[in-house]
């Protein structure tokens, strides 16, 4: 039987492989660990990386919670009545990344893998995982669209036929910037309350979480080997802090992991590290047409199939 236990420790073995891999990839930045406890119950470690040759700003945070439902939870996860909320206890474990490269040429990227038990007073256990990857370029670039697709693709075909298609609608919904009509960029996959079912054990969605925590270091040093050494200018670097804006916009008004850490007294430095290092919000910012800005501009829609996309 899948041990709470044995989900967290595998989290916490995947945090050390993934830093591994970016300080290598990167050459010169070193992620800083902070260990930090929640007094209602666990703790976790947050581990920052800055001013690297590569990586401007980055975090790569595990963490293991535990205690009494919060509402938040409650009224917002289960959507169940909060009036009951203080006789059931809950345990919440992950890992959450976010990286802000240096140069506008690399993309953004987001990883979140978690898993939650919610316990009643008849010692009945909801057991179900979360989490998704997603792309945000500063300038889309359809091939690296393609080949980020196609990759995530591939890991989801090994555990289920219908998980790309239906976790990649999932993902084009959430990451979606309502107040600015615009994705927040290439999407990937997104999925909730992952359980078991008739067709899928516990254990199968464990395995299907484990291969996309695994998919993320080469993909992502792939993309940053790729693109890290293209030449830029500032005027490439004052789009790239306009696309950095939209992302902080999407993180502080709807992004679902945000609220929880800080509806359940998260610590917020950790939950905050998503939010780029610099940014800038121009008032009615209009892209100019045919440029690469307008490009990617209405490339930032639903929808798209990147893994069949053919460029006009």
């Amino acid at each position: 039987m899948l041990d709470k236990l044995e989900i967290s420790e595998h989290f916490k073995q995947l945090q050390n492989n993934i830093c591994n891999a970016l300080e290598t990839a990167d050459t010169k930045g070193k992620f800083k660990e902070d260990v930090w406890t929640r007094m209602e119950g666990g703790g976790g470690k947050s581990r920052i990386i800055q001013n690297g040759a590569v990586i401007e700003k980055g975090g790569v945070n595990f963490s293991a919670v535990h205690g009494i439902l919060p509402e938040y939870i409650s009224r917002n996860i289960l959507q169940q009545e909060t009036k009951n909320e203080n006789s059931q206890t809950f345990f919440a474990t992950g890992i959450s990344i976010v990286i802000h490269p240096v140069s506008p040429f690399v993309p953004i990227i987001h990883l979140n893998l978690r898993y939650f038990e919610i316990q009643n007073p008849k010692s009945e256990i909801q057991k179900f995982f979360g989490g998704g990857i997603d792309l945000t370029p500063h300038y889309i670039n359809e091939k690296d669209a393609k080949y980020f697709h196609q990759e995530i693709k591939t890991v989801c075909d090994k555990h289920s036929p219908n998980y790309y298609s239906e976790f990649k609608k999932w993902a084009d919904e959430y990451f979606f910037i309502k107040h600015r009509n615009e994705m927040r960029g290439i999407g990937g996959i997104f999925f909730d309350k992952l359980s078991e079912t008739p067709e899928f054990t516990i254990e199968n969605r464990f395995d299907f979480v484990k291969s996309v925590g695994e998919l993320f270091a080469p993909l992502y040093v792939s993309l940053m080997n790729k693109n890290k050494n293209i030449p830029y200018t500032e005027h490439h670097k004052n789009w790239q802090l306009l696309r950095r804006g939209r992302y902080a916009e999407f993180n502080l008004v709807y992004d679902k992991g945000t609220k929880f850490g800080l509806e359940t007294n998260g610590r917020a430095e950790s939950i905050l590290m998503s939010l780029p290092p610099f940014a800038t919000w121009v008032y009615d910012y209009k892209t100019i047409a045919n440029s690469e800005e307008d490009k990617t501009q209405k490339f930032l829609i639903k929808d798209i199939d990147w893994i069949n996309f053919v460029s006009k």
